[in-house]
């Protein structure tokens, strides 16, 4: 059996939960607004990197500690 690595949770304001979701290499969630799709997909492979997508052309990914960079302001999104 593989190892876990890593486990999700999706929640809503409808008190909609579910947890506990285990993944070995990655994960990913959709959500459907209209006709667009916002998804993040976390990678566990080999560093920790996320993908966020809005839509067709809007993308962004990195790794954990580019996130947070670019949060905080200390980087700028290509």
């Amino acid at each position: 059996m593989s190892e876990i690595r890593m486990t999700g949770e999706i929640r809503t304001d409808f008190d909609c939960e579910s947890t506990g979701m285990p993944a070995e290499r990655w994960g990913e969630a959709v959500f459907k607004v209209g006709n667009e799709e916002i998804v993040f997909e976390i990678s566990v492979e080999e560093k920790v990197t996320v993908a966020i997508m809005a839509g067709e052309d809007a993308s962004w990914k990195g790794t954990l500690e580019g996130l947070k960079m670019l949060l905080r302001g200390e980087i700028k999104a290509r």
